[in-house]
């Protein structure tokens, strides 16, 4: 059974949108507590060590870090959502800000995918999906862009049905962007990999 996390952090949340189900968990990473107050949603813990939303705040179920540390606000947090037993994690403002703290969040889904979790990053515009050794279908906009790369290393096995270009039992290397640029065409798309991770990006 999935057990769904949503972590907000401090990135861009223009497009940060949506309601707290039954059973579902809410993490604020730093700065991410202040869009959680505006969408009137309570966060069931908050971490970080605060630099982004510039004051520690006072409450049960705070975890205060230091500023220098070897893992970011939202790996720390991914990190406690998997120790949770949560296997299911959206993240929102994860992008936007720096792009140092953008590669270091697909890192951090990364390591996610690698633990059997099923985990995704939306922002205004796209949707980011890290699997590993696993398949995902999606529906997109008739027309919307997708792109598929190969992460953390070589992607082997990698098959790509229901978009307007088809590939089967392909290798993508992180030195080629080879399946960049796919589109919807009214179908639902699915892609697999057999051995390795894939990064793959949705436009909205």
């Amino acid at each position: 059974m999935n057990k769904k996390c949503y972590i907000v952090g401090a990135g861009d949340n223009s497009g940060t949108n949506f309601s707290k189900g039954k059973d579902e968990y809410v993490i604020a990473a730093d700065g991410g507590l202040a869009t959680l107050e505006k969408l009137g949603i309570q966060p069931d813990f908050i971490l970080g060590d605060f630099d982004s939303l510039g004051y520690v705040p006072d409450g049960k179920n705070i975890e205060v870090h230091k500023v220098e540390k070897d893992d970011t606000d939202m790996m720390l947090s991914v990190e406690r959502a998997v120790e949770s037993g949560y296997n299911e994690i959206e993240i929102f403002g994860g992008t936007g800000g720096r792009i140092d703290h953008t590669v270091a969040n697909f890192q951090t889904m990364l390591w996610a995918s690698k633990q059997n979790v099923k985990i995704k990053m939306t922002d205004k515009n796209h949707v980011y999906f890290m699997i590993t050794n696993d398949t995902l279908e999606i529906k997109g906009k008739d027309g919307a862009d997708l792109s598929v790369f190969a992460f953390g290393g070589d992607a082997k096995g990698v098959t790509i049905k229901g978009g307007k270009y088809q590939a089967e039992n392909v290798t993508l290397t992180m030195d080629n962007p080879t399946a960049v640029s796919n589109s919807f065409i009214g179908e639902k798309v699915r892609i697999s990999v057999e051995s390795g991770s894939l990064l793959v990006i949705v436009a909205k």
